[in-house]
């Protein structure tokens, strides 16, 4: 059955209770944050608000968006992009597109203008819904997106190139609209880098979907009674995917728009919540501020906090043995997958495997996993290989792009370019990746777009980014900076050029050396590793 119909049952059953709450923290300071600088998650200029709304609601709003589609031309296999930040109509505007049977196509709200025309024309969105944060940014690309393609606007203030979200959507039908939709249909696209910088579009059906919330209610035993706090942005597949697990049991989640230890504290304690998703820097900002004082467990209300789940990213042993020490009686879970994959729970640790923190852990509910060698067969257990997987989450195909869909999906099994071994109790421990790829702070950064863009300076002659290890991150961006003879340069300059950048693109350390390149030219990574302390980054992160 398709997901659409777990939101049409909460109704049935739970209509008057609260299915979402939003919370925009209040502001430190009134500092004005352009898109460039923008955190993973970042809190509206407003001031504190909290905003809620019912079963009944939610999927009423979701049956108006529906219907206002279909009465613009949207049928049955067109596709919506949606780029919003964090907020109450985000997931009613999904699961309104969800109902129509068209595809959802969640953009990074972090995308530069040329990266969301690249990727609206990539998955041959038909609509595109935006929200205010981003007006400066599609104005720039208008008259060339708004070509056979519409734009809704969600928001206060509708530009004139867009139409209003708001205006059109309360003149339409609060009725289910009747489309046929099965398991074997598409349902969305999302969006995963690859190794040359470039998005693919991973297209996944309403079976994937579906499959998503029964893995995440296996894994964490969601029942109505569980409010699940949902940090991370909606785009990821990962926060709305843990979500789906409250939706298939009818609980309360609460959207939180900010991340600081008294903000994410207070969250869990006001709302009662008892299942906290969190990626690794949060929980070591927790800690921290628990270590220094900034903050006391007995200013919040937190014994019905039952589980805390972390993922996105390796998750050192020692940060959670050092959780257990504040949070003694808190179950523990991480949660390994891959876009491609429908998100985390394709391998997971299990909340009764909390000594074996520092591996990923076993298959998830309905997966398959094995580690093998480069021609496809299985390796002895203790030897590294590459970990494949298997099961009703796998990707249908990067979309439009049956090469690099050849490159991974082989007789339906998902090849991960994460490096992995099995010990001898059968759980996994991730050792290295193939893929040229930096995880910091639980988003994925791909050193060929910082070294192209790095290219662009004058005094650089030659540059390579790496990996290298960082307590909160996990690892961050390093450039190693090779400059032209007869030019000078300072890391104060490159620090000032790379502003042009998104924040969580910019290099974090920057070192002058010579970058390595073999006899065809390619950059010697391996030995930029090693030279600067970051070879088998993974595996030191999972025993840290």
């Amino acid at each position: 059955m398709p997901i659409t119909e777990l939101l049409e049952k909460n109704c049935r059953l739970y209509g008057d209770d609260i299915s979402l709450v939003e919370i925009n923290p209040e502001l430190p300071e009134t500092r004005r944050v352009t898109w460039r600088e923008y955190n993973l998650i970042e809190p509206s200029p407003a001031p504190y608000y909290r905003r809620e709304i019912t079963w009944n609601v939610f999927n009423e709003k979701a049956n108006r968006f529906a219907n206002l589609l279909l009465s613009s031309g949207i049928h049955k296999g067109d596709k919506v992009a949606i780029l919003l930040m964090n907020c109450l109509e985000w997931l009613p505007i999904y699961f309104g597109i969800l109902k129509t049977g068209a595809l959802a196509v969640p953009l990074n709200f972090r995308y530069s203008s040329d990266e969301i025309a690249y990727c609206l024309s990539l998955s041959e969105a038909d609509v595109l819904v935006f929200g205010p944060e981003f007006i400066g940014r599609v104005e720039s690309i208008a008259d060339e997106i708004s070509r056979n393609r519409l734009l809704i606007f969600v928001g206060e203030g509708c530009p004139s190139f867009a139409e209003d979200y708001r205006a059109h959507a309360a003149n339409c039908s609060s009725s289910s609209p009747k489309i046929d939709i099965r398991d074997e249909d598409e349902a969305a696209i999302y969006f995963s880098s690859g190794t040359t910088g470039f998005p693919k579009a991973i297209l996944h059906t309403h079976g994937a979907l579906m499959h998503a919330a029964l893995a995440e209610q296996k894994h964490h035993g969601q029942t109505r009674d569980d409010v699940f706090l949902c940090i991370p942005p909606l785009y990821h597949t990962g926060a709305k995917m843990h979500w789906f697990g409250s939706l298939l049991s009818g609980g309360r989640a609460v959207l939180l728009k900010g991340t600081s230890p008294s903000v994410i504290l207070d969250a869990v304690s006001k709302e009662r919540c008892t299942i906290v998703w969190l990626l690794v820097p949060w929980a070591q900002d927790i800690l921290d501020a628990l270590d220094r004082g900034d903050v006391k467990l007995e200013d919040y209300q937190l014994s019905q906090w039952r589980l805390m789940h972390i993922g996105a990213q390796p998750v050192p042993p020692s940060m959670i043995k050092r959780w257990r020490s504040y949070f003694p009686h808190h179950q523990y879970d991480t949660n390994y997958g891959l876009s491609e994959s429908i998100g985390p729970g394709c391998v997971h640790l299990g909340v009764d495997n909390i000594e074996k923190a520092g591996t990923i852990g076993k298959a998830g509910y309905g997966w398959e996993v094995k580690i093998v060698d480069s021609s496809g067969a299985p390796v002895p257990k203790g030897q590294v290989g590459e970990l494949i997987v298997k099961g009703p989450g796998v990707m249908v195909c990067y979309y439009r792009d049956p090469k690099a869909t050849a490159d991974v999906l082989k007789d339906g099994w998902l090849y991960t370019g994460d490096m992995a071994q099995e010990d001898e109790d059968g759980f996994i421990m991730l050792v290295d990746r193939k893929k040229d790829v930096i995880i910091s702070g639980g988003e994925n950064l791909y050193p060929v777009q910082i070294e192209d863009f790095l290219r662009t300076y004058e005094p650089v002659y030659d540059v390579a980014v790496i990996g290298l290890p960082d307590k909160r991150l996990g690892e961050i961006a390093a450039a190693v900076i090779s400059v032209k003879q007869g030019f000078s340069c300072t890391e104060e300059d490159i620090n000032q050029f790379c502003k042009k950048l998104p924040r969580y693109k910019r290099p974090h350390k920057i070192i002058f050396a010579d970058v390595p390149r073999n006899p065809t030219g390619k950059i010697e990574k391996p030995k930029l590793r090693t030279l600067y302390g970051s070879s088998r980054l993974v595996e030191a992160q999972n025993r840290a």
